[in-house]
């Protein structure tokens, strides 16, 4: 399911991002679940929105890292 705003996001991820981190959360997550509604385009077993959500963590893992507990920007 897509979503439509930050707000929307579950719970855990706008607990632990900061806003622009979740905005590109929610696009990459977005994004790849449309890319995935084919089961062909996935790898192994994973169901659509699970291969949307690791798409997701790892977009924003690209664009931030996880210091102490909080996620910063990277240089």
């Amino acid at each position: 399911m897509p979503y439509r705003d930050n707000a929307a996001l579950p719970a855990r991820v706008r607990a632990h991002l900061p806003a622009h981190a979740q905005t590109i959360y929610r696009q990459a997550f977005n994004s790849a679940f449309r890319a995935f509604a084919d089961p062909a385009k996935r790898r192994g077993e994973a169901g659509r929105e699970e291969a949307a959500h690791r798409v997701a963590w790892a977009a924003v893992k690209r664009k931030y890292e996880k210091r102490d507990g909080e996620w910063w920007p990277q240089a």
